[in-house]
């Protein structure tokens, strides 16, 4: 496994990439509601990415994905692809996921909207998988493991009686979009790589309402739950500095506990 150790230099663009992605989830916010597509979702992310922010959108065709985003409503647990079909309706829940790149350098993030009013144990869902990701990235600092950092989001999920997603899981980041290395939502405590300053990765994790396990769809992208029950998921880009953790995708003024 090659971790790349990001520097200085490095970061500050990091830094840039994110706040463009987080700015992409912030300008499609309003527009998640009852009635809209999900690729209209799609295209006003799109258009804000190329002709606003003069940036890259890293998905598509990525491995021949067709889309700017990754649009996953109610059961769908990630990589759902954005559809004219697919109209939101009161309750859905949806995880929109986003990756800019900016001078080389990709910022990634995602986080849950509910167009109209969430049912309870949806809303109960989104909650918990936040504050689980929120549990991991308080951890992450020099010294500490990846297995500290799957420990506390599946101890936090499991304890509501919810289940993480295993067969998909948080990576490093930087001038390639997927590399080392693999964050897992679950594990033991003091187990796995040692985090060190420079590097940086996602925290990202996938949760559902019922059992764990997944089914992949035949369009060979969308993923969900072999139960249909619903899924959440929340991510942000991380970089381990040298007493601890900066997030490089925060939203200005929201996602600001740490």
């Amino acid at each position: 496994m090659k971790i790349t150790i990001k520097t200085p230099e490095d970061i500050e663009k990091m830094r840039i990439a994110g706040r463009l992605a987080a700015e992409v989830l912030q300008v499609v916010a309003p527009h998640v509601k009852p009635g809209v597509s999900t690729a209209e979702l799609d295209r006003i992310c799109y258009e804000h990415i190329v002709n606003e922010q003069k940036a890259i959108p890293a998905n598509v065709g990525y491995k021949g994905f067709p889309a700017t985003i990754c649009s996953s409503v109610n059961n769908v647990i990630c990589h759902g692809i954005p559809s004219p079909l697919k109209i939101l309706k009161d309750g859905d829940i949806v995880n929109i996921d986003v990756t800019v790149i900016k001078d080389g350098f990709h910022g990634d993030t995602s986080r849950m909207y509910v167009a109209g009013q969430p049912s309870v144990i949806a809303k109960r869902l989104i909650d918990v998988t936040r504050e689980a990701m929120f549990k991991a990235i308080r951890i992450v600092k020099p010294g500490a493991t990846l297995g500290d950092i799957g420990h506390a989001i599946q101890t936090h999920v499991e304890a509501e009686r919810f289940s993480v997603v295993r067969e998909y899981c948080g990576h490093g980041i930087g001038r390639i979009y997927h590399e080392d290395p693999q964050v897992l939502h679950y594990g033991q405590p003091g187990t796995g790589v040692i985090l060190k300053e420079g590097m940086t990765f996602t925290i990202e994790p996938m949760v559902n309402q019922g059992a764990r396990h997944t089914r992949l769809m035949p369009d060979g992208w969308t993923v969900v739950t072999k139960d249909r029950s619903l899924s959440a998921q929340w991510e942000h880009t991380v970089y381990v500095t040298h007493d601890g953790v900066e997030i490089l995708t925060r939203v200005p003024g929201d996602d600001n506990e740490l």
